[in-house]
Protein backbone atom coordinates (compact mmCIF):
# COMPACT_ATOMS: atom_id res chain seq x y z
CA UNK A 1 0.00 0.00 0.00
CA UNK A 2 1.42 3.39 -1.05
CA UNK A 3 0.17 6.80 0.27
CA UNK A 4 1.26 10.51 -0.40
CA UNK A 5 2.39 12.44 2.84
CA UNK A 6 3.18 15.74 4.08
CA UNK A 7 5.77 16.02 6.38
CA UNK A 8 6.72 19.60 7.40
CA UNK A 9 7.26 21.53 4.08
CA UNK A 10 8.12 18.02 2.26
CA UNK A 11 5.53 16.24 0.35
CA UNK A 12 6.28 12.47 -0.72
CA UNK A 13 5.13 9.06 -1.66
CA UNK A 14 5.67 6.49 0.80
CA UNK A 15 4.96 2.81 1.45
CA UNK A 16 3.20 2.19 4.38
CA UNK A 17 3.94 -1.69 6.62
CA UNK A 18 2.54 -1.92 9.95
CA UNK A 19 1.81 1.66 11.27
CA UNK A 20 5.08 3.09 9.53
CA UNK A 21 5.95 4.82 6.52
CA UNK A 22 9.07 4.19 3.93
CA UNK A 23 9.54 7.32 2.08
CA UNK A 24 9.86 6.57 -1.57
CA UNK A 25 11.72 9.79 -2.11
CA UNK A 26 15.42 9.42 -1.86
CA UNK A 27 15.35 12.95 -0.52
CA UNK A 28 14.10 11.34 2.92
CA UNK A 29 15.69 9.23 5.06
CA UNK A 30 14.67 7.28 7.51
CA UNK A 31 10.99 5.88 8.88
CA UNK A 32 7.92 8.17 9.82
CA UNK A 33 5.15 7.02 11.93
CA UNK A 34 2.13 7.21 10.35
CA UNK A 35 0.28 9.12 12.93
CA UNK A 36 2.65 11.89 12.96
CA UNK A 37 2.12 12.43 9.50
CA UNK A 38 -0.53 14.18 7.36
CA UNK A 39 -2.21 12.24 5.11
CA UNK A 40 -2.59 13.53 1.30
CA UNK A 41 -4.97 12.76 -1.64
CA UNK A 42 -2.95 10.17 -3.15
CA UNK A 43 -3.04 11.69 -6.84
CA UNK A 44 -2.92 14.93 -8.41
CA UNK A 45 -4.73 14.62 -11.47
CA UNK A 46 -5.30 16.95 -14.28
CA UNK A 47 -8.85 15.67 -14.53
CA UNK A 48 -11.58 13.48 -12.89
CA UNK A 49 -13.75 11.33 -14.81
CA UNK A 50 -16.43 10.03 -13.84
CA UNK A 51 -19.07 7.29 -14.69
CA UNK A 52 -22.58 7.32 -13.66
CA UNK A 53 -25.01 4.51 -12.96
CA UNK A 54 -22.47 1.55 -13.31
CA UNK A 55 -23.89 -0.89 -10.43
CA UNK A 56 -26.73 -3.03 -11.62
CA UNK A 57 -28.12 -2.97 -7.79
CA UNK A 58 -28.44 0.41 -8.10
CA UNK A 59 -30.23 0.90 -11.46
CA UNK A 60 -32.38 -2.08 -9.71
CA UNK A 61 -32.66 1.08 -7.01
CA UNK A 62 -33.58 3.38 -9.40
CA UNK A 63 -35.75 0.88 -11.72
CA UNK A 64 -34.10 2.53 -14.42
CA UNK A 65 -32.68 0.28 -17.69
CA UNK A 66 -29.06 -0.77 -17.66
CA UNK A 67 -27.03 1.55 -19.87
CA UNK A 68 -25.92 0.70 -23.39
CA UNK A 69 -22.60 2.52 -22.54
CA UNK A 70 -21.04 4.45 -20.07
CA UNK A 71 -22.38 7.82 -19.37
CA UNK A 72 -19.55 9.70 -18.42
CA UNK A 73 -18.82 13.46 -17.00
CA UNK A 74 -16.02 15.56 -15.26
CA UNK A 75 -15.44 16.99 -11.68
CA UNK A 76 -12.59 19.73 -11.83
CA UNK A 77 -8.99 19.11 -9.68
CA UNK A 78 -10.45 22.61 -7.60
CA UNK A 79 -12.90 19.85 -6.04
CA UNK A 80 -10.10 17.63 -4.28
CA UNK A 81 -9.78 16.78 -0.76
CA UNK A 82 -8.10 13.83 1.06
CA UNK A 83 -8.76 11.84 4.29
CA UNK A 84 -9.63 14.00 7.26
CA UNK A 85 -10.56 16.87 5.39
CA UNK A 86 -13.82 18.82 5.32
CA UNK A 87 -16.55 19.09 2.47
CA UNK A 88 -18.26 22.09 2.48
CA UNK A 89 -21.97 22.27 2.90
CA UNK A 90 -22.71 24.94 -0.03
CA UNK A 91 -24.94 27.62 0.60
CA UNK A 92 -26.89 27.01 -2.47
CA UNK A 93 -27.66 23.76 -1.81
CA UNK A 94 -30.39 21.93 0.11
CA UNK A 95 -29.55 18.48 -0.13
CA UNK A 96 -26.12 17.34 -0.35
CA UNK A 97 -25.50 13.39 -0.91
CA UNK A 98 -22.79 10.93 -0.58
CA UNK A 99 -21.71 8.60 -3.18
CA UNK A 100 -19.44 5.77 -2.42
CA UNK A 101 -16.90 4.77 -4.91
CA UNK A 102 -13.71 2.85 -5.99
CA UNK A 103 -11.79 5.45 -7.84
CA UNK A 104 -8.79 4.08 -10.36
CA UNK A 105 -5.31 6.48 -10.53
CA UNK A 106 -3.64 5.98 -13.91
CA UNK A 107 -0.16 5.28 -13.91
CA UNK A 108 0.82 6.27 -17.49
CA UNK A 109 0.10 8.64 -20.57
CA UNK A 110 -2.09 6.72 -22.41
CA UNK A 111 -4.81 6.77 -25.43
CA UNK A 112 -6.76 4.08 -27.15
CA UNK A 113 -6.01 1.26 -24.82
CA UNK A 114 -7.51 -2.13 -25.41
CA UNK A 115 -8.68 -3.76 -22.15
CA UNK A 116 -6.67 -6.45 -22.40
CA UNK A 117 -3.68 -3.82 -21.92
CA UNK A 118 -5.91 -2.13 -19.39
CA UNK A 119 -3.99 -3.01 -16.43
CA UNK A 120 -0.61 -2.15 -17.69
CA UNK A 121 -1.72 1.71 -17.28
CA UNK A 122 -3.32 1.23 -13.66
CA UNK A 123 -1.00 2.82 -10.54
CA UNK A 124 -3.59 1.84 -8.30
CA UNK A 125 -7.31 2.04 -6.36
CA UNK A 126 -8.36 3.91 -3.60
CA UNK A 127 -11.59 5.02 -2.35
CA UNK A 128 -13.70 8.28 -3.54
CA UNK A 129 -16.98 9.80 -2.29
CA UNK A 130 -18.69 12.01 -5.16
CA UNK A 131 -19.97 14.64 -2.74
CA UNK A 132 -23.02 15.80 -5.26
CA UNK A 133 -25.52 19.03 -4.64
CA UNK A 134 -28.70 16.68 -5.38
CA UNK A 135 -30.98 19.67 -5.61
CA UNK A 136 -29.10 21.73 -8.14
CA UNK A 137 -28.25 18.62 -9.96
CA UNK A 138 -32.14 17.99 -10.43
CA UNK A 139 -32.74 21.83 -11.02
CA UNK A 140 -29.91 22.05 -13.94
CA UNK A 141 -30.67 18.99 -15.48
CA UNK A 142 -26.75 18.41 -16.27
CA UNK A 143 -24.48 17.73 -13.65
CA UNK A 144 -21.63 20.55 -13.66
CA UNK A 145 -22.48 22.79 -10.84
CA UNK A 146 -24.14 20.07 -8.34
CA UNK A 147 -20.63 17.78 -8.58
CA UNK A 148 -17.55 20.33 -8.51
CA UNK A 149 -17.73 22.55 -5.17
CA UNK A 150 -15.01 22.97 -4.27
CA UNK A 151 -14.64 19.28 -1.29
CA UNK A 152 -16.80 17.58 -3.47
CA UNK A 153 -14.10 14.92 -4.46
CA UNK A 154 -12.72 13.79 -1.48
CA UNK A 155 -10.75 10.61 -2.08
CA UNK A 156 -8.17 8.81 -0.49
CA UNK A 157 -6.42 7.84 2.02
CA UNK A 158 -3.97 5.24 0.12
CA UNK A 159 -3.23 3.66 -3.32
CA UNK A 160 -3.64 0.13 -3.55
CA UNK A 161 -1.94 -1.64 -6.25
CA UNK A 162 -3.41 -4.14 -8.73
CA UNK A 163 -1.32 -6.79 -7.10
CA UNK A 164 -2.88 -5.82 -4.03
CA UNK A 165 -6.42 -5.81 -4.37
CA UNK A 166 -8.99 -8.33 -6.10
CA UNK A 167 -10.77 -5.68 -7.75
CA UNK A 168 -13.63 -7.71 -9.47
CA UNK A 169 -15.32 -8.69 -6.24
CA UNK A 170 -14.29 -5.81 -3.32
CA UNK A 171 -16.68 -4.60 -0.61
CA UNK A 172 -17.75 -0.85 -0.98
CA UNK A 173 -19.34 0.94 2.29
CA UNK A 174 -20.56 3.82 3.31
CA UNK A 175 -21.28 5.11 6.84
CA UNK A 176 -22.34 7.67 8.08
CA UNK A 177 -22.39 8.75 11.50
CA UNK A 178 -21.80 4.82 11.62
CA UNK A 179 -24.53 4.43 10.33
CA UNK A 180 -24.48 1.68 6.97
CA UNK A 181 -25.80 3.46 4.04
CA UNK A 182 -23.94 1.96 1.22
CA UNK A 183 -23.45 -2.15 1.35
CA UNK A 184 -22.03 -3.68 -1.69
CA UNK A 185 -19.65 -5.14 -4.22
CA UNK A 186 -17.33 -4.44 -7.32
CA UNK A 187 -19.02 -7.94 -8.73
CA UNK A 188 -21.95 -5.73 -9.50
CA UNK A 189 -20.42 -3.64 -11.99
CA UNK A 190 -21.75 -2.94 -15.08
CA UNK A 191 -19.18 -2.03 -16.91
CA UNK A 192 -15.67 -3.92 -15.39
CA UNK A 193 -12.55 -1.64 -14.93
CA UNK A 194 -10.27 -2.63 -18.13
CA UNK A 195 -13.93 -1.39 -20.05
CA UNK A 196 -13.81 1.60 -18.53
CA UNK A 197 -10.26 2.15 -19.48
CA UNK A 198 -10.84 1.48 -22.76
CA UNK A 199 -13.87 3.65 -23.72
CA UNK A 200 -12.35 6.30 -21.98
CA UNK A 201 -9.52 6.51 -23.82
CA UNK A 202 -10.81 6.03 -27.29
CA UNK A 203 -12.07 9.33 -26.32
CA UNK A 204 -9.28 11.22 -24.32
CA UNK A 205 -5.79 11.24 -23.05
CA UNK A 206 -5.40 10.02 -19.74
CA UNK A 207 -2.03 11.60 -18.18
CA UNK A 208 -0.58 10.30 -15.07
CA UNK A 209 -2.78 10.75 -11.99
CA UNK A 210 -5.32 11.25 -13.59
CA UNK A 211 -8.47 9.53 -11.61
CA UNK A 212 -11.75 7.59 -12.75
CA UNK A 213 -14.52 6.66 -10.86
CA UNK A 214 -16.64 3.95 -10.85
CA UNK A 215 -20.05 4.53 -10.03
CA UNK A 216 -21.90 4.29 -6.54
CA UNK A 217 -24.01 1.35 -5.90
CA UNK A 218 -27.45 1.86 -3.81
CA UNK A 219 -28.07 3.38 -0.61
CA UNK A 220 -27.59 7.37 -1.70
CA UNK A 221 -28.66 9.46 1.07
CA UNK A 222 -28.41 12.82 2.23
CA UNK A 223 -25.70 14.34 4.59
CA UNK A 224 -26.27 17.72 7.06
CA UNK A 225 -23.95 19.62 8.31
CA UNK A 226 -21.83 18.24 11.15
CA UNK A 227 -22.19 14.48 10.23
CA UNK A 228 -18.98 12.29 9.50
CA UNK A 229 -18.97 10.01 6.24
CA UNK A 230 -16.65 7.47 5.80
CA UNK A 231 -16.34 5.52 2.67
CA UNK A 232 -14.39 1.70 3.46
CA UNK A 233 -13.42 -0.57 0.73
CA UNK A 234 -12.05 -3.93 1.09
CA UNK A 235 -8.11 -3.63 1.21
CA UNK A 236 -7.92 -0.44 0.50
CA UNK A 237 -9.01 1.37 3.63
CA UNK A 238 -11.13 4.05 5.34
CA UNK A 239 -11.90 7.38 3.55
CA UNK A 240 -13.12 9.62 6.34
CA UNK A 241 -14.64 13.18 6.03
CA UNK A 242 -16.36 15.40 8.10
CA UNK A 243 -19.25 17.73 6.44
CA UNK A 244 -18.77 21.94 7.99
Amino acid sequence: MIGRFRSGDEIFYGEIESGHVYPKCGALAGVFELQELRVLPPASPSKIVCVGLNYRDHAEELSMEVPETPVLFLKPPSAIIGHKDKIIYPASSSRVEHEAELAVVIGKRCKSISASKAEDVIAGYTCFNDVTARDLQQKDGQWTRAKSFDTFAAFGPYLASPEELDITDAKIACRVNGETRQDSSTSNLIFDIPYLIEFITEIMTLEVGDVITTGTPPGVGELQRGDTVEVEIQGIGILLNEVV
